[in-house]
């Protein structure tokens, strides 16, 4: 192969030719993290931490937080509070609804009284009504997975607890529950993923699946159910994962009581319904319907900026959450995180130049609600791609929501220009094990909302820790399986990305707006994390 030599460049022309470059990339080339600052965040963030306390306050003391339920305005008028004791303005409610009837619950006791006694571990799902008081009653299998299982359980289910689920299989665990993201992990994240075709298909289904749980709540009311019982299972048959039984549109049938038990209480029932063996259970549901609470808040505050307050740089976690355990891991993690990085950047004084947003949004469960309302609002709808003013002064959205484990890097969600800047302001934090910027995007939570319409929206990659295997929407998401040194780092690092962010010269980079997306071929909800 011949070599050819390129046309030797003047140094007029060299210099030229550099000034060019800088002027496309002007804050690229040499960037750099403020490292005087950093080391006084971290300062902060580890001798000084009160993300602890603010997890503790959402947790043990308000308890689970589903949207449209008085916990969650509780939750949120809590952060209200917080937000202004350290000095933040504009701290509000910002109303986005309707959502839908509220829901909550007060009371829950099952128990096995025949053949033998035995307490029953499980909770009632969401939008699913009470008991009439303390029931009994004989339960039944009656595996309800298509349409045409209807007709052979009709006319048999009057007055019984119906077991809908098939019994799942219990086997032994031979990997760890628990696990941090390991060098080989990071390597592999940090590869680009090879293109694929659409979820069309995934949309589909879902909506199907939407579709025969609003059918199969109506037939169980019109057979006459005492109530419903369901095995909430993942992994581990020790452990209950489950969320809604019901629905929070006013329009969807209110399904009979229904209970998920954990998985090895709901197979022993059904060992002893299958080898015909007299089955006595005792239910005893208080839940109620909030009709009133229609509409729907995020919680909103500032930091204003000094020399470009009317740009915008956000972080964010979502506030809701389920209800088995007291939604310590999804996500009160996240949101402790978010609020003690505002804490910190108003504990230590940093000036800066752009407007700091906090969100701690609702609805997050339900499909991003909250989030989408609000870019919706203040930026731009997805299915026009009409941009407000808003639009054009956001430099940035952080979000965390992936549990108590720790930052170990960033999603540039496709966006290849932001990788020098990540991984300058990532830098000062490799030796607390956060290094990895990935090209790749992640799915199932808020900075979707940002980058549907084309803002830097971002994610952070976290250590899975019991994330999948054991706390996510499951009793076990309290606030013992949160990592407190894990939050710590978190708070450091989200704290140093939004000072970099609202003192950088210029924004950062966006990739090119999207197209209109009408509804009809989009997802109106994503996939349930």
């Amino acid at each position: 192969m011949a070599i050819v030599t390129p046309p030797r460049m003047t140094k007029p022309a060299s210099v030229l030719a550099c000034l060019l470059v800088a002027a496309q990339f002007p804050a690229v080339a040499g960037e750099k993290a403020d490292l005087d600052v950093v080391h006084r965040i971290k300062a902060e963030a580890f001798d000084n931490a009160q993300v602890m306390d603010h997890l503790f306050h959402l947790t043990d003391v308000i308890g689970p937080r589903v949207t449209g339920s008085p916990q969650y305005r509780a939750a949120a008028e809590w952060a209200v509070e917080r937000l202004k004791s350290f000095g933040l303005t504009g701290a509000r409610l910002e109303a986005w609804g309707p959502f839908g009837r509220g829901w909550s619950y007060s009371r829950f006791a099952a128990h096995l009284l025949e053949p033998s006694y035995s307490p029953l571990v499980g909770f009632p799902l969401a939008w699913s009504p009470s008991t009439e008081g303390r029931i009994t009653g004989e339960p039944v299998l009656a595996v309800l997975k298509a349409e045409e299982d209807f007709p052979k359980h009709q006319g048999k289910l009057r007055g019984k607890i119906v077991l809908i689920d098939e019994p799942p299989p219990v086997r032994l665990s031979t990997e760890p529950l628990a696990r941090r993201l390991s060098e080989t992990d990071l390597a592999e994240q940090a590869q680009a993923e090879m293109p694929r075709l659409g979820r069309a298909d995934e949309d589909e289904d879902r909506d199907k699946r939407r579709r025969f749980v609003s059918r199969r709540n109506q037939f169980l009311r019109d057979e006459g159910a005492l109530a419903v019982l369901t095995a909430g299972f993942r992994r581990d048959a020790n452990m209950i994962f489950a969320s809604k039984g019901g629905s929070e549109d006013p329009k969807e049938p209110v399904p009979p009581p229904m209970i998920a038990l954990v998985p090895v209480h709901y197979n022993r029932i059904v060992r002893l319904v299958e080898k015909k063996i007299p089955v006595r259970l005792e239910l005893e549901v208080e839940a109620r319907f909030h009709e009133e609470t229609l509409e729907s808040a995020n919680v909103i505050a500032e930091i204003p900026g000094r020399t470009k307050k009317h740009e915008i740089v956000m972080l964010g976690a979502h506030l809701d959450s389920w209800h088995g355990g007291t939604g310590a891991t999804d996500n009160g993690a996240g949101c402790a995180v978010v609020i003690e990085a505002v804490r910190i950047l108003k504990a230590l004084n940093l000036e800066m130049d752009r407007t700091v947003r906090l969100a701690l949004w609702s609805g997050e469960e339900q499909g991003l609600l909250g989030s989408k309302a609000y870019v919706k609002q203040h930026f731009a709808d997805p299915e026009t791609m009409e941009l407000k003013s808003e639009h054009a002064r956001l430099a940035a959205y952080f979000n965390l929501d992936n549990g108590t484990g720790r930052i170990r890097g960033v999603y540039l969600q496709g966006n290849d220009m932001v990788r020098p800047i990540f991984e300058a302001w990532l830098e000062p934090f490799r030796d607390l094990g956060a290094a990895t910027v990935t090209i790749r995007n992640t799915t199932g939570t808020d900075h979707l909302s940002f980058d549907a319409v084309g803002l830097p929206g971002f994610q952070f990659i976290q250590d899975p820790i019991e994330y999948g295997t054991r706390t996510h929407h499951s009793n076990l998401d309290v606030y013992d399986n949160v990592q407190a040194s894990d939050l710590m780092q978190a708070s450091a690092i989200m704290a140093s990305f939004v000072y970099h962010a609202a003192t950088r010269p210029e924004m950062l980079p966006r990739k090119p707006l999207p197209k209109p997306k009408p509804r009809s071929q989009g997802d109106e909800k994503p996939v349930e994390r």
